[in-house]
């Protein structure tokens, strides 16, 4: 079959590869699409993966065409959306219910081989039947809405919140969508892209500007988000936390990325700090939300690539040109 493999650092290529085989309890997924992500550029990087190559590829749907001897959950024909988590389900933290914190810590598309590919192997379990009036190609969005969920679940947002949320690519826009779901009363967005902006604009953002002084808010935001891993968005936002209120770390960050705190500040003000971890619980939820039209996909998918074109369809997510990219097998 046909694949994009990231062979070494800064390498991707498409090239043949061996047709995959179902386990006992696996399926195998005609893939339909797989999104980019930035993860995609950490392994292109030398980051996240243990081991090159690997083909990659972690937000992906298709229609089951193998099943493992023990499968009895979908059958050949279902069309599925796979999340890509693989947990040990044996070390502290899978047994206190981090299983996004795993020990052992393994992901389709990142550890083992992904879903830029014609074919692609998942446990049976990782598979969520899609409804009917949803379209395999697009239910590539679920995997992202599912880490855009579990930031929602690790922020706890109350009612009435203002919230700021620096970047608005693919995930920053997708807290927009959730920060109006959850009953914010405003939602402000930064970004340098005025493109990005106007997709916010588009979406019914508060108010979108390059940089957070152009609002009127001295006395902060109740939530401000990171959806950038810039470390200088990072140090921006956590000077924009209202007293009381909450900074979370959404952006993946690159390894050495590093900012200053003000402790006395954290202390006094009551500031929260924390960070949202890719899914946990939360992928059938995401599954649901999509369902129920969460997500517009034609604002939020804006090119479709062939499966031969992902190297330049990494170049183009690197540059920030578009929206979420997918590549089609």
């Amino acid at each position: 079959m046909k694949a994009a493999v990231i062979e070494s650092l800064g390498r991707a290529v498409v090239t043949e590869v061996p047709d995959p085989a179902p386990g006992p309890r696996e399926v195998v997924v005609e893939v339909a699409a797989c999104g980019l992500c930035g993860t995609d550029l950490h392994i292109l990087q030398g980051e996240f993966a243990p081991k090159l190559p690997i083909v990659p590829g972690h937000e992906f749907a298709g229609t089951v065409v193998a099943t493992g001897a023990q499968v009895t959950e979908v059958t050949t024909g279902d069309r599925v959306a796979v999340d890509p988590s693989l947990y040990c389900y044996e070390c502290r933290y899978c047994r206190s219910g981090h299983n996004n914190l795993c020990e052992r810590w393994a992901a389709i598309g990142v550890t083992t081989a992904g879903g830029a590919a014609q074919y692609a192997v998942a446990p049976v379990a990782n598979c969520v039947k899609l409804p009917e009036h949803v379209r395999t190609e697009d239910a590539a969005l679920i995997e992202p809405l599912s880490c855009a969920v579990r930031g929602y679940d690790v922020l706890r947002s109350r009612l009435g919140s203002h919230v700021l949320i620096y970047g608005s690519g693919t995930m920053g826009l997708m807290m927009l969508e959730l920060a109006k779901r959850t009953g914010a009363a405003s939602v402000d967005m930064v970004d340098l892209n005025p493109a990005r902006l106007e997709t916010a604009r588009l979406l019914g953002v508060s108010g979108a500007a390059a940089g957070a002084d152009e609002f009127d808010r001295p006395g902060g935001w109740d939530v401000v988000v990171d959806a950038t891993g810039n470390a200088a968005a990072i140090q921006d936002g956590l000077g924009r936390v209202a007293k009381a209120g909450t900074f979370l770390q959404f952006g993946v960050a690159d390894y050495a990325t590093r900012v200053q705190i003000d402790p006395y500040r954290i202390y006094n003000q009551e500031i929260t700090i924390t960070g949202s971890m890719a899914v946990l619980h939360s992928y059938e939820r995401a599954a649901e939300l999509f369902a129920n039209g969460a997500l517009d996909p034609g604002v939020f998918i804006s090119d479709r690539l062939p499966l031969e074109r992902y190297p330049q369809a990494l170049e183009q997510f690197a540059a920030g040109v578009g929206r979420k990219i997918v590549v089609v097998p």
